[in-house]
């Protein structure tokens, strides 16, 4: 068989960096794309391929921008043929007040999480569209469903994000393309280390599993729900330790 080409957002650290090497163990063709660290980007790419032997294409750029989204699908095209797998994991975060927060501040939020879907699914669609196949995750936030305190803008985004989902399912479903999300909980990556020893441990007795997820843990759901059947679309899962 045709080995599938995915192309993973926001994966030179954390849950991305995670699924694009279970992915890779599977043998996927990859592409890979991070904003700002491109040089570990560049060497983690290089990594996969010559660990799993598959080959792996990095993207630096910022794809919450139309203009690199549509020339990071092109060249994906190019080297690839097509996509038949797009995770849109590249995300921020910002704690604190609405009220100390700025315009700016809630722009790049937005834009970052919610406008990188427009971009990435809307590019990698017509692909799909050809083989009347293919499959879209968004990774999403348990406080997308819940709402955060102190994290107003992340929670309207990673919102957002579930509507989206759940929309642009419908609507691609006729064709054979499935849409999901995971609304992840509290994950312990780089985003999360923000929080003292103290909150912390306040966190994880609030967690029911008594610890944080893994983002191995996260890929292998990603990993579950991209190869399941088209007919799991719509669906935002949540994947919290039962927290929420």
């Amino acid at each position: 068989m045709k080995p599938k080409i995915a192309f993973i957002t926001g994966a030179s650290r954390g849950i991305g960096h995670a699924i694009a090497e279970r992915f890779a163990q599977q043998g996927y063709c990859l592409a890979i794309n991070c904003k700002n660290s491109g040089e570990a980007l560049i060497s983690y790419a290089d990594k996969l391929a010559r660990t799993y032997h598959i080959p792996c294409l990095p993207l630096v750029g910022d794809v919450s921008q139309e203009p690199f989204a549509i020339e990071a699908f092109h060249t994906i095209g190019q080297k690839f043929g097509g996509i038949d797998i797009l995770v849109n994991n590249a995300g921020i975060s910002k704690i604190g007040l609405l009220s100390d927060m700025s315009l700016g501040e809630w722009n790049q939020i937005l834009q970052v999480n919610l406008t990188s879907l427009f971009c990435c699914c809307k590019h990698a669609i017509p692909y799909m569209l050809r083989s009347h196949s293919g499959s879209i995750l968004n990774i999403s936030s348990v406080w997308g469903n819940a709402g955060a305190s102190c994290e107003v803008a992340y929670s309207a985004s990673k919102g957002g994000a579930n509507a989206f989902t759940k929309a642009l399912a419908k609507e691609l479903a006729p064709s054979g393309i499935s849409v999901n999300a995971i609304a992840c909980g509290v994950i312990d990556t780089q985003m999360n280390r923000c929080f003292s020893p103290e909150e912390r441990s306040q966190l994880m007795e609030e967690i029911p599993a008594g610890r944080f997820g893994t983002p191995e843990e996260v890929a292998q759901l990603a990993l579950s729900l991209v190869e399941s059947t088209p007919y799991l679309t719509g669906q935002v899962v949540s994947l919290d330790g039962g927290w929420q």
